[in-house]
């Protein structure tokens, strides 16, 4: 279906024998030796993305933690305040009970004054009584002695009939006075006596116990406010501990990221001097096809250049337009539907190369993928998950292996890495890519994924 392995140089030397590959055939001792170097180098790269790929996870997990963390550092900082503000109101409230009391006590003296005025008006009313009374005895006695002076007595018993009932009247009107008296004594007898301070607790009125429990309420809110304070004080202290110690984790996590980069650049390194050795390996049926298939890329872009399907300027767009409402974030350029149109007669038909292929996709130099394999350019459901696993055209790939084979201009990359196939499942696979060039200008790469 494709052609053979292209053998190509190294530094223009054999990598063993010190000639040209394909010029002699090699050793079997030494075929048998870069086979196991070979062999060897793919397995410490599929460690090494293993390894790289953990570390990753544990740096995403990390920064998540951290962001986390101060979220919750802000939050306590807010409780803390939120604390002293409560503590502030509290203390203005004992304040306020502390006045209520010294009024309602003011009250109470004013209290006791009445009580002293209303029985000077009962007092005063009882006398009333007995000087009614009296009265009605002398308006009677008038009465019966105006009777005795018959026709001259008439006027005057007339009078005193008028003083008798008048006298009825006053002293009804007075034993009135008294019993209302008699009754508001009693009942601002009864306030005086709850409103009234007293030294010890249990002779306290009810008012005074009220004032004296939300007292106490208000202070056990202030203590457990100022409990609550301090504790929050020590939990941002520990956070602001924790966040320092994360910070250095992270930068010990940068470091290991760093020398299992080298790492695996070495287990790359290795597989890519035994590929150009010009002795057949597991990788070089991979090698040979993506090379075979960016060549009919480059032609079908060429041709359409040629008959002016395309300008050059829209093939090289790069002014990437997001989609709205996709996520992962969607983008669409001048040359989609071209890739549309030309692009997956060759990818697709790649897929058949071997079960082991997962995708072959062209990508520009930047990563951008116009349009991925059939499998993967299903439209978005709102999904992230499903979608991020699904729906992988119209979107930029600028990690460290999609960036590396965008923009290698190498006769081909090999690379090992760790995808995310989504659902928080992971494959460690190896990557081909080949140039892809138009009108000599660099354009991008194609992309041959496939398992070990």
């Amino acid at each position: 279906m494709f052609s053979a392995f292209k053998k190509t140089k190294s530094s223009g030397e054999d990598c063993a024998a010190g000639v040209a590959p394909g010029e002699r055939e090699a050793p079997s001792d030494l075929r048998a030796a870069i086979d196991s170097i070979g062999k060897q180098a793919s397995s410490m790269g599929r460690e090494a993305a293993e390894v790289r790929g953990l570390m990753e996870d544990t740096q995403k997990v990390s920064a998540r933690q951290a962001q986390a963390l101060n979220a919750l550092a802000g939050q306590v900082q807010e409780i803390t305040k939120a604390q002293a503000a409560i503590g502030e109101v509290s203390h203005g409230s004992l304040g306020a009970v502390e006045r209520a009391r010294k009024a309602v006590e003011d009250v109470g003296t004013e209290v006791v004054g009445i009580v002293s005025t209303l029985r000077q008006v009962s007092q005063a009313a009882q006398t009333i009584t007995k000087i009614a009374l009296q009265t009605r005895l002398v308006a009677f006695n008038a009465s019966v002695e105006a009777k005795r002076a018959g026709e001259a007595g008439r006027g005057f018993g007339v009078v005193a009939d008028a003083v008798k009932d008048l006298a009825a009247k006053v002293e009804s009107s007075s034993k009135e006075i008294m019993s209302t008296v008699g009754e508001l004594d009693q009942r601002i007898d009864a306030l005086s006596r709850e409103i009234t301070m007293h030294d010890a607790r249990e002779d306290q009125g009810s008012f005074h116990r009220a004032l004296a429990d939300v007292q106490s309420g208000v202070a056990s809110i202030t203590a457990a406010a100022e409990q609550s304070r301090e504790i929050c004080s020590g939990l941002n202290s520990q956070m602001h501990a924790i966040e320092a110690e994360m910070h250095q984790t992270g930068r010990a996590l940068d470091a290991a990221m760093s020398r299992s980069e080298s790492f695996l650049k070495v287990s790359e390194n290795l597989i890519d001097l035994v590929s150009h050795c010009g002795i057949e390996t597991e990788d070089t049926p991979y090698i040979s096809a993506v090379q075979e298939a960016a060549g009919q890329i480059t032609k079908l872009l060429e041709d359409s250049l040629r008959t002016s399907t395309i300008t050059l300027a829209d093939l090289f767009d790069e002014q990437y337009r997001p989609i709205p409402q996709t996520q992962p974030q969607q983008h669409t350029t001048r040359f989609v539907d071209l890739a549309d149109r030309l692009f997956p007669q060759v990818q697709e038909r790649m897929l058949s190369l071997s079960p082991k292929v997962v995708f072959c996709i062209a990508v520009d130099r930047n990563g951008y993928v116009a349009t991925h394999n059939k499998k993967y350019c299903h439209p978005q459901r709102g999904d992230v998950v499903w979608d991020t696993a699904n729906s992988r055209y119209r979107r930029i790939f600028n990690d460290r292996t999609g960036l590396a084979s965008a923009r290698n201009q190498r006769p081909f990359l090999l690379q090992t890495y760790r995808r995310d196939m989504g659902s928080g499942n992971f494959v460690v696979m190896k990557e081909a890519a080949a140039p892809i060039t138009v009108g000599g200008r660099h354009w991008g790469g194609l992309r041959l994924a496939f398992h070990f």
